[in-house]
């Protein structure tokens, strides 16, 4: 009987080990599928997936699809490509701060519209970005401490997100359409300055400077072909009297015929 149990003994013990083994190479294996610097985590009851610090220099690839919190701040990421986090159709948190991003393509965010509520783009290299890449997006977006370029692309950009509560003060004219406005907070410039508008104005004395030009040419031109004709038709009529007069008749008929 001792012998028995010490049978059963050993048998449960290496069953144990074995599940340990295989835990733990599942582990490892899951691991090892993880950019380096990259980890998935469980933080308030929502599934995490962390890579702060991690040197990216893009979006990963493989980020569990059930992820709600994603964090890729502090890393070297230049731009955010079309598509760049449409396998993540749960994620409500999503972290790009402190990047080098330059660049954002229109659909980098599809298929975050609709549960995404919060994106932080601080602290990256942003001068200029289409509305059209925040379509449909509900989220509430920080754009702060970027080397935003101050004109209509930015104006209509502000109007189409909604920033975070308190972030808009970061948000200030590195550069500008207007000298005066560089080193001061995009929303107090907009205060006064309606870039579309002044673009818009631009825009229509540009066309009207050049409408004025096609109908200056136009106008020297007919000048210049009624005098051209008034001049050959002054020298013909002088050849004509220098002519016999019974031939000078004929060929001033046909000439005021011509004229006419």
């Amino acid at each position: 009987m001792p012998a028995a149990e010490g049978v059963l003994l050993r048998s449960v013990t290496m069953w144990l080990l074995l599940q340990s083994l295989l835990l733990l190479a599942s582990c490892l294996c899951s691991a090892a599928a993880f950019p380096k610097g990259c980890y998935p985590s469980e933080e308030e009851g929502l599934k995490t997936f962390r890579c702060s610090h991690a040197r990216l220099t893009e979006v990963p690839r493989d980020i569990p699809n059930d992820t709600n919190k994603l964090f890729l701040d502090s890393n070297r990421i230049p731009f955010l490509p079309r598509d760049a986090f449409r396998d993540l159709p749960l994620l409500l948190e999503l972290d790009l701060s402190h990047n080098a991003i330059a660049s954002v393509e229109s659909g980098a965010f599809r298929g975050l519209a609709e549960h995404l509520h919060s994106l932080d783009l601080s602290s990256n290299r942003l001068v200029s970005v289409s509305k059209d890449a925040f379509n449909n997006l509900k989220a509430k977006v920080n754009f702060s401490n970027n080397p935003w370029l101050c004109d209509c692309r930015l104006q209509e950009l502000i109007r189409t997100v909604d920033l975070v509560a308190g972030s808009s003060g970061g948000i200030v004219c590195h550069s500008s359409t207007q000298e005066e406005h560089v080193g001061k907070a995009f929303l107090q410039v907009i205060a006064d300055t309606d870039f579309c508008n002044v673009y818009k104005k631009t825009t229509d004395i540009a066309m009207l400077v050049t409408m004025f030009g096609w109908f200056a040419m136009v106008i020297s031109y007919l000048v210049y072909y009624v005098r051209q004709n008034q001049e050959d038709a002054r020298r013909h009529l002088e050849y004509l009297k220098s002519l016999p007069s019974k031939q000078r008749r004929s060929e001033e008929s046909s000439t005021i015929s011509t004229v006419v």
